[in-house]
Order: structure tokens, then C-alpha cells, then sequence
């Protein structure tokens, strides 16, 4: 067992008790945190920790704050492959979507896949993300990235089969075969992925869709209510709401990541609220396609578990969870008409805790405290915006003052992915050389 001792100015635990140790130190043996508290504890000697583990490194961040890494619970990572091309359509809409993004879609290749994958990771480490949520096919070119990365993901194998019998036999054996290929995976989750209910995922797909995630123990990852195409279906084809109609197919049974839900009826919180959903709020998205506001506040005020996540950066454009934060707090404010009508400790629990408890693992990540994995990220106190001490508490400062460029240091499992402001496990920049070539080969095709 190697123990590392890490010594910041200030140390955020996101924990029950709000504890901030200003300055403070967390130490970390192997892949788990064995000692978080004030700098003071340690006494004169670094030699061991205060519980008589013996270090065996000491990084010494003054000048930073250490937290907990950042969980982006929605997340299409080859799709920066599209970057800059969907910029007319609003991505929430099925004719947006299939102008914006199936038509280069249908010209795409899996060998396209790894260098967008790779540059994704790259830009979620770099922002300070340490766990994701994903959703896509190719996920045979995805995993092996996500793998090199050593980013934390559940991944899930997206299904679009429109009520083709084909299709959807052909969908549902690739998911199995996804499934089955990461069973074991100490960092991977493999889930499942039908794109939208009732809007390109039939009945017959639903029940096969449930049956898999039974099969492997498996969540389901969706889009939900983005312009109200599925309230509209269920409320002509079964005269109630897409939430009742799940219920009663039993779809709310399993855990469910529900991107956007924006337009999900009030009354319907309720039922949300009484099972394993999580509404993934991705403000920048929903403002680029001109889409509604969730009611964040609605929800959580019900017990509805909120999480964060960047979308596809062909909507986004950036993977930058501090900017998320920032605008789904203002977003909110400006639905409510209230100030500060989600406040910013609410704002970070969801970029932490509550994605760690939409992907079933709130007991190993999301805070910093004894036992829990070293999932955690450091951010430079000499940056422009933390002050005044006296003013602006840290919380407030994280969630409105700061952004992803302030991260210098993430650590994933007690191991570093980018240290003092470099990467450890994957090469950005050619990765970002292989996917300009991707795209202009991607270009070229449409063109022919």
C-alpha cells in the first residue's frame, strides 16, 4: 500500500457536514481516501498521517483548493466529431436532430470514433471532470479510449431503431455484446441507451431494452421531454403522460438518467420522485437550441435527484462543468424570477453527489471522505475571482467566479490523469491533429 499525502490551502469536502479544512490535507492510499482534515493535525512531522500510516509522498498544492472531481452525467463523447456542423438546427427537435446530426451521422465510420473519444476525455480531465455518463454507439471504439483515459464512466450503448424489426435485433444484439465486453471493469459501467421513448424506441424495443438492463444488472440512459414529442405520443396513443406510461411499463423500476426533462408535467414529479430517476439538466445545450428551462427547483423541492451535463458538444461546444453550473444556476433564477432560487451548494451537490447517485455510486465518489475512492481535482487559488474571503464564500466562488481552466491537478482512483497542469494518460494535441483529419474526411463524404 503507497500512501500520498496532499497538502492544499483549502480542502472542500461536498460532505453531510459541509466541511471546508482552510488549509487542510487528504491522504490517499492506493485507490481510496484513508485521511481528510485540517493542515494542523499533522502536527510538525509529514512523515506519517495522523492515524500512523506512513507517507510515502507529500504533494504540496499551496495555492490550490482541492474538491471532489466532477460527474457529467450526460455526455455523447464521438460526437465532438461534429463540432461547429449542427450550428443551424436545434438538436431537441427529430427534424433538428436529423438534419443536424444523423445526416453526418449516416457518412461517419467507427474509425472516426477513437480520436473524438480521446479528445473528449481529454477536455472533461482538463475541466475537471472525473466521471461520466455516455451514450452513443461504437461503443467497440469507445471503451478502449475511455479505458486509456482512466476516466470513470458508465457507458451506455445508444439505440435508435425507429419500429424497424431489423433494426431493432440487430441494436439489441450489439448491446449485448457491449454489455458483456465490460462486465468486471473496475472503472467502467456498461448501461443502456434507448435514445428517446416512444419517439425512436418502439414498445417491442422497450420491453427488450428492459429485459437486457434486468439481464445485467443494468440503468437506462435516455433523453426525455426536450419539446414534449413523447407527451404528445402518449397522451394521443394511451390518453396519459410519458411519466405514467413509463410507470406503468415499468421503466421507472430501474435506474434511469433522463437528459433535459424539460417539459415533464408538474404533477408527474411526484411519481419521479418516489423512484431511482435523475432529470440531467444541461442548461447550455437547452439555450443553444433554444429549448425550454427545467424546473429545477420544482423537482428538487419533491426529492427528484438533479444531476449536470454538457450534451453533445455539436449543442454545447464545451465540456466545461464549472460553466454548467454557473449557467443552470442563472437559468433557474431567471425561470423562477427569483434570485438565488437554487443556490450554489445545491448547484455543486448536482455536479457531484447527485451524478454519483444517478449512476449508483454515491457510496464510492462525490464527496471527500474516508473510504470513498480518490476521485478528486485541485483548482488554482491565484486565479483571478475567489475574493473577497470576507464576501464571496467558496461555494459561491466555484459555482459563479470560476471555470474549468482553473483546474491544474485530477486524480482518478489515487492516480493521476493531469498533474500541475499537464496530461498523464492521453496526448491532446494528437488527438486533436486525428480528429481534424476525421473531419475533413467526414466533410468530404457528405460532399460526394
Amino acid at each position: 500500500m503507497r500512501t500520498t499525502l496532499i497538502l492544499a490551502d483549502a480542502v472542500v469536502a461536498l460532505d453531510a457536514g459541509d466541511t471546508i479544512h482552510r488549509p487542510g490535507y487528504v491522504a490517499v492510499a492506493d485507490e481510496r481516501i484513508v485521511g481528510i482534515g485540517p493542515r494542523a493535525a499533522l502536527g510538525g512531522s509529514l512523515s506519517f498521517t495522523p492515524d500512523g500510516l506512513p507517507v510515502d509522498e507529500i504533494v504540496d498544492l499551496q495555492g490550490h483548493l482541492v474538491m471532489p472531481g466532477l460527474v457529467n452525467a450526460h455526455a455523447h463523447t464521438p460526437m465532438v466529431l461534429f463540432r461547429g456542423l449542427a450550428e443551424a438546427y436545434s438538436l431537441f427537435t427529430w427534424e433538428g436532430w436529423y438534419n443536424g446530426i444523423r445526416v453526418w451521422e449516416e457518412v461517419m465510420d467507427g474509425g472516426m470514433v477513437p480520436p473524438a473519444v480521446a479528445v473528449s476525455c481529454a477536455e472533461m480531465i482538463r475541466t475537471g471532470t472525473t466521471c461520466f455518463a455516455d451514450q452513443y454507439f461504437y461503443m467497440d471504439r469507445v471503451t478502449p479510449v475511455v479505458r486509456q483515459s482512466g476516466l470513470r464512466a458508465c457507458l451506455a450503448y445508444g439505440i435508435v431503431e425507429m419500429g424497424d424489426a431489423g433494426a431493432r435485433e440487430r441494436e439489441i444484439a450489439s448491446a449485448t455484446t457491449f454489455l458483456e465486453s465490460v462486465q468486471g471493469d473496475g472503472r467502467i459501467k456498461g448501461w443502456i441507451g434507448p435514445h428517446a421513448f416512444f419517439v425512436d424506441n418502439s414498445p417491442e424495443a422497450i420491453e427488450l431494452e428492459l429485459a437486457l438492463a434486468d439481464r445485467f444488472d443494468a440503468g437506462l440512459h435516455i433523453h426525455l421531454a426536450t419539446s414534449g414529442e413523447e407527451e404528445r405520443h402518449c397522451q394521443a396513443t394511451y390518453g396519459r403522460s410519458a411519466v405514467q406510461q413509463m410507470a406503468l411499463l415499468g421503466i421507472l423500476d430501474r435506474p434511469l438518467l433522463a437528459a433535459h426533462s424539460i417539459t415533464i408535467p408538474e404533477e408527474d414529479f411526484p411519481t419521479l420522485a418516489a423512484h431511482p430517476f435523475t432529470a440531467v439538466i444541461a442548461g447550455s445545450a437547452c439555450m443553444r437550441s433554444g429549448a425550454g428551462i427545467a424546473a429545477v427547483r420544482g423537482m428538487r423541492d419533491v426529492g427528484v435527484n438533479t444531476a449536470l451535463g454538457t450534451d453533445n458538444v455539436a449543442n454545447n461546444n464545451s465540456y466545461d462543468l464549472f460553466n454548467e453550473m454557473q449557467t443552470t444556476a442563472k437559468l433557474a433564477a431567471q425561470r423562477e424570477q427569483t434570485p438565488n432560487v437554487v443556490k450554489a451548494r445545491e448547484i455543486l451537490e448536482m455536479a457531484t453527489a447527485g451524478g454519483a447517485l444517478a449512476l449508483g455510486l454515491d457510496s464510492q465518489i462525490g464527496s471527500l471522505e474516508v473510504g470513498k475512492l480518490a476521485d478528486l481535482i485541485s483548482l488554482d487559488l491565484k486565479e483571478i475571482g475567489w475574493g473577497p474571503a470576507g464576501g464571496q464564500d467558496l461555494y459561491t466562488a466555484l459555482v459563479y467566479s470560476v471555470n474549468g481552466s482553473y483546474v491544474r491537478d485530477v486524480m482518478v482512483d489515487g492516480q493521476w490523469l493531469f498533474r500541475d497542469g499537464a496530461w498523464t494518460t492521453l496526448d491532446y494535441q494528437g488527438a486533436c491533429r486525428e480528429l481534424d483529419a476525421a473531419c475533413r474526411e467526414l466533410m468530404a463524404r457528405r460532399k460526394s
